[in-house]
């Protein structure tokens, strides 16, 4: 090789324009597991490789979400009321569809923090609805045991 010449890459720079939220990698096994090359890239960098942290958390706020319609139920089930309005709208259209339609919301937020695991504030939007999940666990497990509330069992 002689002085002066490249011996790089020599295709288009895939690099001109920024990545995508959502690419063919994305669903077909991903290469990007971290979101720049350098200090300071990472942050609003979206990647299509997500550590199992990420996916303990979002499973776990996925868990806690069916806890959540599960004792819903019971509680209604003991002659208590649904506070929230939307939830009463699918509870109108049946057990099947309220826990479908609970478990498909909210698979389609824990999808979006995951595209955006990157930000800083989805990370820290997931820590507060994981500590809201587990606060409402906990009222429900107070209705449950008749510790709060005067429902009948």
């Amino acid at each position: 090789m002689q002085e002066g010449e490249d011996r790089g890459y020599q295709g288009p720079n895939r690099r001109q324009r920024p990545t995508p939220i959502l690419s063919r990698w994305s669903f077909l096994g991903g290469r990007r597991g971290a979101g720049g090359r350098r200090d300071g890239e990472n942050e609003r960098a979206f990647v299509d490789l997500y550590p199992l942290r990420d996916w303990v958390i979002l499973t776990s706020f996925l868990f806690l979400n069916l806890l959540d319609a599960h004792f819903t139920l019971i509680y209604l089930q003991r002659g208590g009321e649904e506070a929230n309005p939307v939830a009463v709208g699918m509870l109108h259209l049946g057990m099947g569809s309220f826990i479908f339609l609970k478990g498909l919301g909210i698979s389609a937020g824990a999808i979006f923090f995951c595209l955006l695991r990157n930000w800083k504030n989805a990370r820290f939007g997931v820590l507060v609805v994981l500590f809201l999940y587990q606060a409402l666990l906990v009222y429900h497990l107070l209705l449950f045991t008749n510790r709060i509330g005067n429902v009948v069992s």
